[in-house]
């Protein structure tokens, strides 16, 4: 299996629990991992891209790792938490995937100061637990590729995808196990979203 953890930290409340005759249950924090990779071949496209900062509902811009009970019902666990807000773990992984390709002359930030003949922007759904049996790890993101000189869209994609989680304990609170299928799901839908990018620009190559 993988190691996903990131770290498990405590919880800097130690001094004030061991004041009041008892210890703080210490929180665990994780992270996408980000693949090493080959360095990237020479550019096939030589097309600058700038991605976009993804947009998300609240929950999935804290660090708090998210569960669904029911179709409606969302909670959040208090002591399991993402290194980073999940939407820049995606879009860190994101850009490093697109890099790594070596498709592309440059790939940077909007954020930055580079200028790019398009923008991929990308909105996160779900990154979640969802209850049952089995458990699933439940991610849903859209992306598309907006043409900086024409003004237009050019392409699109939407990806959802329950992925089972295997091996997990009895108890609710080991979610190593819900990390890791997330992880897996995360990757999945980002390579394939980024093949079919592939696919657009080898049928539309840039003039």
């Amino acid at each position: 299996m993988r190691q996903i953890l990131a770290a498990f930290l405590a919880v800097g409340l130690a001094g004030a629990a061991a004041g009041c005759g008892g210890s703080a249950r210490p929180s665990k924090y994780y992270q996408l991992e980000i693949p090493e990779m080959a360095p990237p071949a020479t550019s096939v496209y030589g097309i600058s891209l700038l991605v976009a900062r993804m947009s998300a509902p609240h929950l999935y811009r804290d660090d708090r790792i998210v569960y669904r009970t029911s179709r409606e019902e969302l909670g959040t666990y208090e002591y399991h938490r993402w290194a980073e807000p999940p939407t820049e773990m995606v879009e860190a992984l994101l850009i490093h995937l697109l890099r790594a390709s070596g498709h592309y002359r440059s790939v940077q930030t909007q954020r930055s100061n580079a200028r790019g003949d398009y923008i991929l922007r990308g909105r996160l759904h779900n990154l979640e637990e969802v209850s049952g049996s089995p458990v699933l790890a439940r991610v849903t993101f859209e992306f598309e590729l907006y043409e900086v000189k024409t003004g237009t869209t050019v392409w699109s994609k939407f990806y959802t995808h329950d992925q089972p989680v295997s091996g997990r304990g009895k108890d609710k609170q080991e979610v190593a196990h819900v990390v890791e299928a997330l992880d897996h799901n995360v990757r999945h839908g980002l390579e394939q979203m980024i093949a079919e990018i592939d696919q657009y620009f080898a049928s539309h190559p840039p003039k």
